[in-house]
């Protein structure tokens, strides 16, 4: 037994070397062959990978490394290229080419590390990943979207045995989705130590079978993996604490752990007055696994878990801690302005929180998924998740990938659903039903407590296919109402608007422009499988057994620059734009989706030479009324349509468009646009004014053109220069111009129809942070952050 109890886990993410492109490895090191003899002669275990992939290069090849931070993706700093056959689609990779590269990171062990278990932990790696520590190849692994561990403990060196390697190859050449996927080694990396008797990976297993009002009971199972070479007697000590610290409850049990070898023990508490988990309320409790053996503490393993009971009705659609509620969710891919996949998790959180502030409950991780930290926070927050599968795949990787998703979510309070597939070639044959029957049952028996799903374009009623998960998912299936015929015929079925709307428009635009690659806001320009989000909603509203709806999406991404292709170099879908800045069809949906009272009308009211001609003005609303008003002249006063928009076509004069929302009589909302002057200055608006000093935090600062008069110039395009200073770096820009083909790493961005990004990141110290903003002929601005020190577990 060792001294020190307990495991830790540490950040992995600092300090890495890259080199973009391939490079020669001696095939030794290729066929994990170890003290061999190379060209150099005979080298002790492990020397030539130290020597090849050195600072200075191998042999004739002279590598170029580069200090970088984890996550990276170094995709996103690459040029646009005019290639229609980047990805899978056309231009569905966003023009930007995939490849090879590899990352190194040197770092040291004390003698008394030796004895344990070490492992490492990547998160998230591109494409097909290749890993070498030592100068042992240590295993490859085939799939970007799901993390991998190897367990490093007979490789490493400890102490005088002298520094170690490690190596990564990124194999990012072939895609695996129609979406921009970017490259590299995209998720954070975690480096693990525990006592060789501990808790096994994933080894809680946590599930609340009967929850009510005054008491719930929690059931744990718990595998314990016993590493040494002789069976223990062992004692599981588990403790149940509330979200104050406090604790709940308490159990013990013994057993006896053979060696080399995983024992479950199953344990069962009675939680009195629970607090339940919920969007409003998302309370959690956590659990302590405290594994002993003669008395002597040798592991410790925390679970975060919630108290919630879930329930689908084929009527009335889906119950939380048996109330009903509608699931109002949004599909949406990893990546961000400025970052590409690579997102700092304060980033992720952002991106939750926008969701969030529109009246969002629920994340659709599509098609793919998602990183541990969105879970996590989607715990924190209250935020429902479709939990989804890469691919329909029962091959042997298919099913190794489906696995380690299940073990490693099934914990989360936020996860109701798993989805096995989304708009799978196979969906409706006799060979797809098989593969998907082989996934369902396989997620049945991890995790029998949420139904299972698939997301069908196509399909649905042929050869038994949606006869094998317990939800049917209808991507688009307002086409021919074709959701609503299958519940006459099939009323028991349950069913969900897995994937709605397409609604394509690009932020500010209100005329189709396919030279520019734009869409206007209006909805001109919708795809043949598309529809309006009033549609999309509406069906929701008029028949609550569809359950709920997934947009698509949340936000726009890079790739699928559906309806266009070039010059266009992202999506039109998102309800916000790749920066998070809303597009009118935000607003709709912020107006069905919440109660506060609101209204927002559009377009902007700057038409230069439109003077005298019919503008239509549209007025999105959850009030009683609303009354528009141009320039004080009262236009008249409509009944709101909560599920539709209200129209006026007014003649353009320049001046004040504003529209007046009423309930019960009075006024309870109010929202303006006006014709703004020429560009005069820049505004800087942080998401907030402190981070932590951890060299990840990021604050995403939007940055705004504004007349004299501090209005917003709807069309303004001027390009700003960002500098930072101070305890902080610049991470990226970005403008959510789907045709911009500047780059996001960079201090220099234009706006886009008045808007653009900047990230600011932290460095690892504290202090003041200072982001200045400049533009020729604008007033400058300056913005003052602070970067907050505080705990620093990386290594």
């Amino acid at each position: 037994m060792r001294s020190t109890a307990g495991r830790s886990k540490s950040l992995f993410d600092r300090e890495w070397s890259f080199h973009k492109g391939d490079i020669r490895i001696p095939y030794a090191v290729k066929a994990g062959m170890t003290g061999g003899i190379t060209d150099a002669g005979i080298r002790k275990d492990g020397e030539w990978l130290d020597i090849a992939f050195n600072d200075k290069g191998m042999g004739e090849q002279q590598l170029d490394w580069s200090a970088v931070s984890l996550p990276h993706d170094w995709c996103v700093e690459q040029q646009y290229v005019q290639d229609e056959h980047l990805g899978a689609r056309d231009g569905s990779h966003g023009y930007l080419p995939g490849g090879i590269g590899f990352y190194r990171k040197v770092f040291e062990l004390p003698a008394e590390a030796a004895g344990s278990k070490w492992l490492i932990r990547f998160d998230g790696v591109s494409g097909t990943s290749t890993v070498w520590v030592n100068g042992h190849l240590i295993g490859s692994h085939h799939g970007g979207y799901i993390g991998f561990s190897y367990d490093l403990s007979d490789v490493l060196r400890y102490g005088d045995e002298g520094r170690n390697v490690i190596v990564v190859k990124v194999d990012a050449t072939e895609c695996e989705g129609w979406w921009y996927e970017g490259c590299g080694i995209y998720r954070h990396v975690w480096l693990e130590n525990m006592d060789l008797l501990h808790v096994a990976e994933y080894g809680t297993y946590i599930t609340t079978p009967e929850v009510a009002k005054e008491q719930a009971t929690v059931n744990i199972r718990t595998r314990i993996r016993n590493n040494y070479t002789e069976g223990l007697r062992v004692s599981l000590q588990t403790v149940i604490y509330d979200g104050a610290g406090l604790q709940v409850c308490a159990s013990s049990a013994d057993t006896y752990a053979e060696w080399y070898a995983e024992t479950e023990l199953a344990q069962s508490f009675q939680v009195k007055q629970p607090m339940l988990w919920g969007p409003d309320s998302p309370f959690l409790y956590k659990a302590v696994s405290i594994v002993l053996h003669e008395g002597q503490e040798l592991d410790r393993y925390e679970t975060v878990f919630g108290i919630r009971s879930i329930r689908f009705d084929p009527q009335e659609g889906f119950f939380l801690n048996g109330e009903p509620l509608v699931i109002k969710g949004t599909c949406n891919h990893q990546d961000f302005a400025g970052v590409g996949v690579a997102l700092p998790d304060s980033l992720i959180e952002y991106k939750l929180k926008l969701l969030q502030e529109m009246g969002s409950n629920a994340y659709r991780s599509a098609h793919h998924p998602p990183t541990p930290e969105l879970l996590d926070i989607c715990d924190r927050i209250g935020m429902l998740v479709m939990d989804e599968n890469r691919k329909l795949d029962s091959s042997p990787n298919g099913l190794s990938q489906l696995e380690r998703l299940l073990y490693r979510d099934r914990n989360h309070p936020s996860v109701i659903i798993w989805s096995m597939e989304n708009e799978e070639v196979l969906e409706g044959t006799v060979t797809g039903a098989r593969i998907l029957k082989t996934l369902a049952d396989t997620t049945r028996r991890i995790d029998p407590t949420r139904p299972t799903c698939a997301a069908m374009n196509h399909g649905w009623n042929e050869n038994g296919y949606n006869d094998v998960v317990e939800i049917t998912g209808y991507n688009y299936g307002h086409r021919d109402h074709l959701d609503i015929r299958d519940h006459e015929q099939y009323p028991e079925r349950l069913m969900i608007g897995s994937e709605c709307a397409s609604y394509t428009a690009t932020r500010g635009i209100y005329e189709d422009d396919p030279a520019r690659g734009y869409c206007s806001e209006y909805g001109t320009n919708i795809p043949s499988w598309g529809c309006t989000p009033q549609q999309a909603w509406t069906d929701l509203v008029n028949n609550r057994f569809l359950t709920g709806v997934f947009m698509w999406t949340g936000f726009d991404y890079r790739g699928e620059p559906t309806p266009y292709l070039w010059p266009c170099i992202n999506s039109h879908f998102g309800l916000m734009d790749t920066c998070g800045f809303p597009k009118d069809s935000y607003y709709y949906m912020r107006a069905v989706w919440r109660e506060e009272p609101m209204v927002h009308l559009l377009p902007h009211w700057n038409w230069p030479g439109s003077e005298g001609k019919p503008v239509e003005v549209r007025v999105f609303a959850n009030t009683d009324t609303v009354e528009l008003y141009l320039n004080g002249r009262s236009l008249g006063e409509q009944q709101a349509d909560r599920n539709g928009y209200l129209t006026w076509n007014v003649i353009y004069e320049p001046g004040q468009l504003e529209a007046v929302g009423k309930r019960g009589g009075l006024e309870a909302a109010r929202k303006s646009v006006v014709t703004a002057g020429q560009p005069h200055q820049i505004q800087l608006i942080p998401d907030r004014h402190e981070a932590r000093a951890d060299g990840t935090d990021t604050i995403p600062v939007r940055v705004a053109v504004l007349d004299r008069d501090g209005n917003i110039v709807p069309t303004a395009d001027n390009e700003i220069r960002f500098e930072v200073t101070g305890s902080g770096t610049l991470l990226g820009v970005g403008n959510g111009n789907p045709s911009s083909h500047e780059p996001d790493k960079s201090s220099l961005r234009r706006a886009f129809n008045g808007w653009c990004l900047a990230l600011v990141q932290t460095s690892s110290r504290g202090g003041s942070i200072t982001l200045s903003a400049v533009s020729e002929g604008l007033a400058a601005a300056e913005l003052n952050l602070q970067a907050v020190s505080g705990d620093d577990t990386q290594i």
